[in-house]
């Protein structure tokens, strides 16, 4: 077999320390031989234009609804001034770039490096991978439509992209909780035996066909209905129409969104707070009694980092997608707020933060080596 030579990857600061990072943490050899451990191996409904959904009781023909004056003039709040427009564009941007570019290095350092195709590693490769779905296909698409309130891209990209939405962030999270339950088996109980390659397979693909099944909902309800204002200006929306009513009005849906809830962060915030609680009491019980050599208290203080990066993970997590759940939630209840004054700028916030969860795992790989 022909050895292919490695291209470089520690010609900048940043890429040693991340490659440093990821191996150190997410390599299996690395990471516990780092521990004294012996061998044993970033929601809510997709409908991301919930803040100016159509109330489909208008006059309607087909697909054309035709607004009253009234409601002319709710729709105008989502007009925004062109440096608004600008500053948003420079802001989901800026994240788009950061987390593709950030998750790509992170893909090829992997895919590059023979010694760190790991099992541990075909988790981190496949977050990655969510997490630029996320960042592309899911935020790039959405931002124009809230940034312009028009979907100029079809009724079959609409049911894509809501398909995508829930399917992506849904693979990024259940991939978190296969990482966090890896760690934990390999730490906890070092001694079983060390999850194959295959079975590390299986689980990925597991993992991606029950985010699909997660998000079918949304592909069979996507619509699109163009409104029709009466100066003969048009606007395309891209909504969910369940069974039982649109979006604010559906119990369906809210059943959906509290399942989704459920499934895509209160179940992983409690999987990954007690594996990580249970790798921290492990390492933290670990220590050496009596007095402590330098390589021993140096030992001690590498357990003390990884266990407060691990923290540090699950909150950031939790961080970014609580507004984001709540948001919908509260929405269902109290269905004025999706016309209050500054709406739109309060969900692009929202819709940003849990987005951008899928740019920081990279600088936390980084800075985890760099302390």
């Amino acid at each position: 077999m022909t050895h292919i030579r490695q291209p470089p990857i520690t010609e900048s600061p940043f890429l040693d320390k991340l490659v440093n990072g990821i191996s150190n943490y997410y390599s299996d050899e690395s990471f516990e031989s780092s521990l004294g451990i012996g061998d044993g191996s970033n929601g809510g409904s997709s409908s991301s234009t919930l803040f100016y959904e159509t109330n489909m009781t208008e006059e309607t023909t087909g697909n054309y609804s035709l607004l009253s004056d009234e409601e002319q003039m709710e729709r105008n709040i989502y007009i925004m001034p062109l440096y608004q427009q600008i500053l948003w564009s420079f802001i989901f941007g800026t994240m788009v770039f950061v987390a593709a570019g950030g998750n790509i290095i992170v893909i090829w350092i992997v895919l590059t490096n023979k010694r760190m195709r790991t099992v541990t590693n075909y988790f981190l490769v496949n977050l990655s991978v969510a997490d630029i779905m996320v960042s592309t296909l899911n935020v790039i698409f959405n931002f124009i439509y809230m940034l312009n309130s028009n979907w100029p891209f079809g009724e079959l990209f609409c049911k894509v992209s809501n398909f995508i939405a829930i399917l992506s962030v849904a693979a990024s999270v259940f991939t978190l909780m296969a990482i966090s339950i890896d760690r934990y088996l390999a730490i906890v109980h070092p001694l079983r035996p060390r999850m194959s390659r295959t079975a590390t397979v299986i689980i990925i693909v597991i993992i991606w066909i029950a985010s699909s099944f997660l998000s079918l909902p949304n592909i069979i309800c996507s619509k699109t209905i163009v409104e029709e204002f009466k100066n003969g200006d048009t606007r395309v929306v891209c909504y969910l129409e369940w069974y039982d009513g649109v979006s604010t009005k559906s119990r369906i849906e809210y059943i959906y969104n509290v399942i989704i809830t459920l499934v895509t962060y209160i179940l992983p915030i409690a999987s990954m707070s007690y594996t990580y609680f249970r790798v921290g009491r492990e390492l933290w019980g670990s220590q050496s009694i009596g007095e402590c050599t330098a390589k021993q208290m140096e030992s001690i203080k590498s357990k003390r980092k990884i266990v407060k990066m691990m923290m540090i993970v699950v909150a950031i997590f939790g961080v970014c997608w609580a507004p984001y759940h709540i948001y919908f939630l509260l929405a269902h209840h109290y269905p004025q707020i999706i016309n209050a004054k500054y709406v739109q700028h309060t969900y692009l916030t929202i819709y940003w933060l849990a987005m951008s969860n899928s740019v920081y795992n990279p600088f936390v790989y980084c800075w985890m080596n760099s302390r």
